[in-house]
């Protein structure tokens, strides 16, 4: 069975690693679709779909990597449209996995199980808060996996979150 994980992962984080981990935990193969991939880089959107594939791919074992397959997911003005694009990029699957209502209802109308994926310290684990803790120096890096946390330092995150 496979599944569909849909998210920004701006960055990607621990509470973006344990839901990839529950949700492997249901499937044989995940689809990651990583949203937003179409627009430029902004204060809430500010890394390319390439760096957060590589993020991503940084952060989690060799194990996980065999189960999941990567995929860039355009933003569309037509909701309808979108979910149809979808079904032109990933492979077919048997699950969405998501806690957006938009997406839930998308989904709700076809033949797809849709599993919300349980928070892990929702109030601290948010890319806009680790985003602001970064660009005001205080305490972030326990927030994300190390190969994230070593994208972030060795591409000067910092100094480009603050510019944008």
């Amino acid at each position: 069975m496979n599944g569909l994980l849909i998210g920004r992962f701006q960055p990607f984080h621990l509470g973006h690693l344990e839901a990839l981990q529950f949700a492997l935990s249901k499937v044989d193969k995940l689809w990651v679709g990583l949203g937003s991939s179409n627009k430029p880089a902004q204060k809430n959107n500010p890394f390319s779909a390439e760096e957060r594939r590589d993020m991503i791919l940084s952060s989690i074992d060799d194990s996980i990597k065999e189960r999941i397959s990567i995929y860039f997911i355009p933003d569309l003005d037509n909701h309808v449209e979108w979910i149809e694009k979808i079904d032109t990029i990933v492979p077919k699957f048997d699950i969405v996995f998501s806690n957006d209502e938009l997406t839930k209802h998308l989904y709700s109308k076809r033949t797809v199980k849709i599993i919300t994926i349980p928070f892990l310290k929702r109030d601290v684990l948010s890319g806009t808060k680790i985003r602001n803790l970064i660009t005001s120096d205080q305490k972030w890096d326990d927030l994300v996996p190390e190969g994230t946390k070593n994208f972030l330092i060795k591409n000067g995150a910092k100094e480009y979150l603050k510019n944008l």
